[in-house]
Parts: structure tokens; sequence; C-alpha cells
């Protein structure tokens, strides 16, 4: 296959930076702004009346959400592209990380519509009391959280290795694929903890949440502003 040309693939740089900032944007929106505004912890009434006042934004999370996984995948192909030339073996492992991450996160999605697929069924309305469907649609949502999870285990394997790659290539700065792989390091201590903890909590996320924002936001945006050196060199 011809190689692309380093003009293209620095102008793939630029739009797959835009793209990955929208997924950025998109993923904390869903997460801060959607699902943890509205889950109350150990009162799963007042979660589901949060859910149901608050429907357009619950939805508007989902929504977002699915732009994440859409805007995710040229991002995705781009890092191949840009590292297969050089480190195939890994470009290729990274790929497949990746690729099994969205499909675990799409799959999960149907969990996050579990709720408003209860409070909007007349035949669930009439068989369960209120609080008997409160509970089941927090239960969705905690399956919600470990799916996720399980996703951010396969997606922080990825960007260790795509950080290990930037690292040893220099299209882009060294401290940024450090900064990466610090941030893949993160999202599989995040996941593991909430695993090992006693129901599943997550006491670590405040904590691991700087270090991954900083380094997904900065590469996104060193591939936007200044896209990658020259491939061929």
């Amino acid at each position: 296959m011809e190689d692309i040309s380093s003009i293209k693939i620095k102008k793939i740089a630029r739009i797959s930076g835009l793209l990955y900032l929208i997924v950025i944007g998109a993923g904390m929106f869903a997460e801060l702004s959607v699902r943890q505004a509205l889950f109350v912890t150990n009162d799963s009434l007042a979660t589901a009346k949060a859910i149901q006042a608050n429907e357009m934004l619950y939805r508007f999370g989902f929504v977002a959400d699915l732009i994440n996984l859409i805007c995710g995948l040229p991002v995705i192909l781009f890092f191949w592209l840009l590292f297969k030339k050089s480190h195939y073996y890994l470009a290729s492992l990274s790929l497949l990380f990746a690729i099994i991450s969205n499909a675990v996160f799409a799959n999960n999605l149907l969990n996050q519509l579990h709720p408003l697929l209860i409070f909007g069924n007349e035949n669930y309305l009439q068989s369960f009391q209120p609080n008997q469907l409160a509970v089941l649609s927090t239960a969705s949502l905690r399956i919600q959280t470990q799916g996720y999870a399980i996703g951010l285990v396969f997606f922080g394997i990825d960007i260790i290795i795509l950080g290990y790659l930037i690292y040893k290539t220099n299209l882009l700065p060294k401290i940024l694929g450090l900064l990466y792989a610090l941030a893949g390091i993160c999202y599989l201590i995040n996941s593991f903890v909430m695993f090992l903890s006693f129901k599943f909590n997550n006491p670590v996320f405040e904590y691991v949440f700087i270090p991954i924002f900083l380094g997904e936001f900065l590469v996104a945006t060193w591939l936007l502003v200044f896209g990658v050196k020259d491939v061929n060199t």
C-alpha cells in the first residue's frame, strides 16, 4: 500500500486533534455533568427522580457518549496510520485494544438507556412500585459504571502503547508520550481499584482525573495546533 505523504498526514493530524478534543469534551460532559451529577449515592429513589426530572439532560448525555465513540474512530485510525510504518506490530496491537474498548463502550450504552425504558413502559409502571423501579434503574447504572471501567482497561492499555510510540518516534514531543502513557496507567489504576474495592467504590478517581485529562488534552491540542513532524524524516 502506498505511504501517505507528509502533507496529508499533517492535515489528518490536525483533523484528528479536533476530533479528539470533541471526544474529550463529550466524554467529560456525559460523565461529570450527567451521570455523576444525577446519581445520588445510596439513594435509588432520589437517583430515579433526578433522571426523570432531567430527562432531556440524561438523553443529551447518551447522545454525547455516542458522539464520543463516533469521533473517536477516525482518531484510532490516525494513530495506526501514523505509527504503522515504523512500529507495525505495536501500532496494530494498539488498534486492537482501541477497537475492543469502543465495542465495550458501545454495548454498555444499552445499560444507560435502561432507566428511560423502565420509566417509559406502562407495563413496568403498573407492575412495580416506584421504589422497585428505582432499584432496577439504579442497578442498570451500576452495571453501566462497571462496563465503562472494563472498557477503560482496554483503552488504558491502548494509550500506554501509543505513549510509548510517541516517545520512541519523535513525531510528537517526548514529554507528550510520557504524559499520554501516564494517563493510560491512571486509567488502569482507576478501573482495577474499583474492581477490587468493597461495593465497587472508587476512592481514586479524583486523584487520577487530572493526569488523565492533561495527558489526553495536551496530545489532542498539540495535534490540532502543530500536527506532527515529517513522517519521512
